[in-house]
């Protein structure tokens, strides 16, 4: 018989097997914290921070996994071109070589800057999964 830990991670496991690729994203349960704690590394935080910052998501059958940062969204990846609040900035700002992240959200996968008074784009700085996440902050867990 699985004790409850495991039959928590089995249960993450056999519901990914199940429905293969599903979006919603999921508080781990505590059976996956030595998991996450490794793939992250985060030895040093306490099991309550981690099981409250992490998430779990099934593409193609497997439990993805995902821990929030300061600039570490989980979510879904801002794709887009224009920004109208870094428009916005820039107007203030004409020219700047950047935009901060406060202004153009954490999400989004390029790096900005002003070209004049319009926001400019440039990249992408990061890749996006075939789902749509910011590929490099998801990793399977195994």
């Amino acid at each position: 018989m699985a004790s409850a830990p495991q039959a928590e991670a089995d249960a993450a496991a056999d519901y990914c097997r199940q429905h293969g690729t599903d979006d919603v994203l999921r508080p781990i349960p505590q059976s996956l914290l030595p998991i996450v704690t490794r793939l992250f590394q985060l030895g040093n935080m306490p099991a309550k921070w981690v099981l409250e910052t992490t998430y779990f998501r099934c593409a193609d059958g497997a439990v993805l996994v995902c821990t929030v940062g300061a600039n570490l969204p989980c979510g879904k990846a801002d794709t887009r071109r224009s920004l109208p609040a870094a428009d916005a900035w820039c107007t203030a700002h004409r020219g700047s070589d950047f935009i901060p992240m406060a202004v153009t959200g954490h999400d989004t996968i390029y790096r900005w800057r002003c070209d004049g008074a319009k926001a400019a784009a440039e990249g992408p700085a990061l890749a996006v999964d075939e789902r749509g996440f910011i590929a490099q902050l998801w990793k399977r867990a195994e």
